[in-house]
């Protein structure tokens, strides 16, 4: 069995001058991304290998929750940053065997239409809600059953769960 947990960046800010790639967290952020990763670890989903996009928000997402979920290898992959759902699935294909749970950490509106495409099964109306938003700090969770991530397809993965910052704390709502 492969898992796959999908997340997407936090909420991050839009100063003027400052190129799109370079975009930092914002204060909401800031808090959303420790106590995403707080949630995540409770939850025992702590991913072997972590792929992720080199934007300076997905980056200091990633480092905000890194420690608390054992400091996973992490790669850099700037093939991520604002991709359609067809090149992600293709960073995820080319991920190693050996990780049997791998996390993404990028942007919308390819993460979340990767995430609502490859969630061929799971609660519908958690499925429809995935497939309606994809907020910022929010992740999927969906597993293959297949010996190898070069397996994953479209249609084929379980929805196991779908988990908005809101969900976790009312205040990380926005």
């Amino acid at each position: 069995m492969r898992r796959l947990i999908l997340l997407r960046h936090a909420k991050s800010d839009r100063p003027a001058g400052v190129a799109d790639r370079d975009r930092p967290l914002n204060p909401r952020g800031r808090r959303a991304a420790p106590a995403v990763g707080a949630h995540l670890a409770k939850a025992g989903l702590r991913p072997d290998l972590a792929l992720v996009s080199t934007a300076q928000r997905t980056r200091e997402t990633w480092e905000a929750m890194a420690a608390g979920l054992g400091d996973p290898e992490t790669r850099w992959q700037p093939e991520i940053y604002e991709a359609p759902a067809e090149r992600i699935l293709a960073v995820i294909r080319n991920a190693s065997d050996a990780a049997g749970t791998v996390i993404v950490v990028g942007h919308n509106p390819g993460l979340g239409d990767l995430a609502a495409g490859l969630a061929g099964e799971g609660p519908r109306e958690v499925r429809t809600r995935l497939a309606l938003e994809f907020p910022t700090a929010a992740y999927a969770v969906i597993d293959f059953d297949t010996a190898r991530w070069a397996e994953v397809a479209p249609g084929r993965g379980r929805l196991d769960r779908f988990v908005r910052p809101r969900d976790i704390d009312p205040d990380l709502a926005g």
